[in-house]
């Protein structure tokens, strides 16, 4: 079993994750790669037709999707983060990873939208 190490390097994600979804897992996957440990960051926004999910709900989801990685991650819940700005080299990358194209299609929105019709 990991043990979470707040001194340890650390990889951060941030997101709305309305729904996580098989490309969010992938991504954290890559991710968890870069450190060993991640930080699954929530952006609290109001819920809307694009955010249907309240973020205690992103949370359930996130903790049931990554059972198997106990200890490796946390998930904290951040204000509704829209830019990211530093000022010079400091001791971390802003680095993007590119999956898969048939990861990188998957369209939260269009399964936010398959919801919809299936209540319809």
């Amino acid at each position: 079993m990991h043990k979470w190490d707040n001194k340890k390097p650390t990889a951060m994600m941030l997101g709305r994750w309305q729904p996580w979804h098989k490309g969010h897992q992938e991504l954290f996957k890559k991710t968890l790669e870069r450190t060993g440990q991640v930080i699954i960051m929530i952006r609290d926004m109001t819920n809307s037709k694009d955010n249907p999910f309240h973020v205690e709900q992103v949370k359930k989801n996130i903790n049931e999707a990554l059972i198997d990685y106990v200890g490796q991650y946390k998930i904290i819940v951040v204000p509704n983060i829209t830019n990211i700005c530093y000022g010079r080299t400091v001791g971390y990358k802003i680095e993007e990873i590119v999956l898969p194209l048939e990861i990188q299609a998957i369209s939260a929105t269009k399964i936010r939208n398959s919801f919809i019709h299936k209540k319809s």
